[in-house]
């Protein structure tokens, strides 16, 4: 994109409608050693769509139904293409929930979330889509379709269906899953507090958690990022905002608003209301920063990484001065913004020009070199939710360590003839 090209075209695209037909064509694409990219609503990031070796796209738009909510067992069973909006309005509209809401819900798919391992703003209480699945169906590289059962735990050796998570259509193509809903939550409390600096939000959030009150949204944005999309909360001026949304039931959320409030105030957190958390889900799938800047020839970009809490503000302060190192970057900050008893995703945020002299994609990859690096020397991981695609694919290797090799091995034995999402997580 930064050359104004079309990276890469399909030799040809197809909207297979079930299992039967997705099993025929893959079969009939490892038989001609034809590559096969799954492609659900292109809201990826990282290129993991992109048919760097052509061949056929398979189109999964017209697989979008939601095929059983069961009420009893709180489980949503629906096919790949399904728009995951579409997907929370239906539900929302039987008095359910999925509590997965990422920044891309109007543009993703049920199939493409699942591939990549997405996480929703909503994470810290619901979880990840991956913590949400129960079963699933999908047709392996020859054609070859595996059918998991819908249980709620099973003890049956590896869960071969769970390899499908995060694989990124490398590994096959999922049909259809089976998911965790919640009701529709019956009471929302929105907080807001200001901290002089992310050491002292975190430490407040770890304590929040550590007394087993799990906010669905927690966000704590630096002193930039706060000054950047919250300028008009006089109280948080030079200072880190923390958004706090608790809901579910009543009694419940009243009592997880209390201890929430007991612990920020004695953090020395400075309330800020409900104004701005109401602001936060006015704009919360706002993404016109990178168009502004776009006219600005600025470049622009997000990389988003998770960590322990002993390692957190080392993370945090290492990849922010890292990415401010390289020449043309004019600014970078971060907010954290999914959260776990154990650690942080950390979401950041640069723009930059190239200096004089300099290309385009040389400046852009330079930045993300610099933050990888920075990513896995403070000891983080490299992807928390976006997944790897092509752009991340170099670092793998050193994140997984040994266990990579034995992925290409597993990536071998299902695909010999490497047809599926050729290119992509180095594989």
């Amino acid at each position: 994109m930064l050359e104004r090209k079309v990276p890469a075209l399909p030799d040809c695209v197809v909207w297979p409608e079930n299992t039967k037909q997705i099993s025929d064509i893959l079969k009939l694409a490892n038989e001609e050693s034809i590559p096969v990219v799954p492609f659900g609503e292109a809201s990826g990031v990282l290129g993991g769509m992109i048919p760097v070796k052509g061949g056929i796209l398979v189109d999964l738009k017209r697989m979008n139904k939601i095929l059983k909510i069961n009420d009893k067992d709180l489980t949503v069973t629906a096919q790949p293409g399904l728009n995951l909006m579409e997907l929370e309005r239906l539900l929302n509209k039987e008095g359910y929930t999925m509590g997965h809401s990422p920044q891309s819900i109007y543009c993703s798919s049920l199939g493409g979330n699942l591939a990549t391992r997405a996480a929703g703003q909503f994470s810290t209480k619901y979880g990840k889509i991956d913590d949400m699945l129960i079963s699933l169906e999908a047709v392996l590289p020859q054609g070859e379709v595996i059918r998991s059962k819908t249980v709620p735990k099973s003890s049956t050796g590896p869960r071969i269906d769970k390899m499908m998570l995060g694989s990124e259509g490398t590994l096959g193509i999922i049909t259809e899953a089976t998911l965790k809903i919640w009701p529709y939550p019956e009471k929302k409390e929105l907080l807001s507090y200001a901290f002089e600096g992310m050491e002292s939000g975190l430490e407040c959030i770890r304590k929040i958690l550590r007394r087993g009150i799990f906010p669905a949204v927690i966000r704590l944005y630096d002193e930039k990022e706060t000054a950047f999309r919250f300028y008009q909360t006089g109280k948080a001026k030079d200072k880190c905002l923390l958004v706090l949304v608790l809901q579910g039931d009543k009694e419940l959320v009243e009592l997880e608003t209390k201890v929430s409030q007991d612990v920020c105030r004695k953090h020395e957190g400075i309330e800020c209301g409900e104004g701005p958390v109401i602001h936060w889900f006015e704009t919360r799938f706002n993404v016109k920063e990178a168009s502004d800047f776009a006219p600005r020839e600025i470049i622009f970009d997000t990389i988003e990484v998770s960590v322990t809490w002993d390692k957190s503000i080392e993370l945090y302060n290492s990849m922010i001065s890292a990415m401010e190192n390289v020449n043309g970057v004019i600014v970078a900050f971060a907010h954290a913004s999914h959260f776990y008893p154990q650690g942080v995703c950390f979401y950041f945020i640069f723009g930059g020009t190239p200096v004089k002299g300099a290309e385009p994609n040389e400046f852009y990859t330079s930045v993300w070199d610099a933050a990888m690096r920075s990513c896995l020397d403070a000891g983080g991981s490299i992807s928390h939710h976006h997944g790897i695609g092509l752009m991340r694919a170099r670092w793998l290797g050193e994140e997984l360590g040994q266990s990579f090799e034995i992925l290409k091995k597993i990536k071998k034995s299902l695909d010999p003839k490497n047809i599926m999402n050729p290119g992509k997580m180095g594989l």
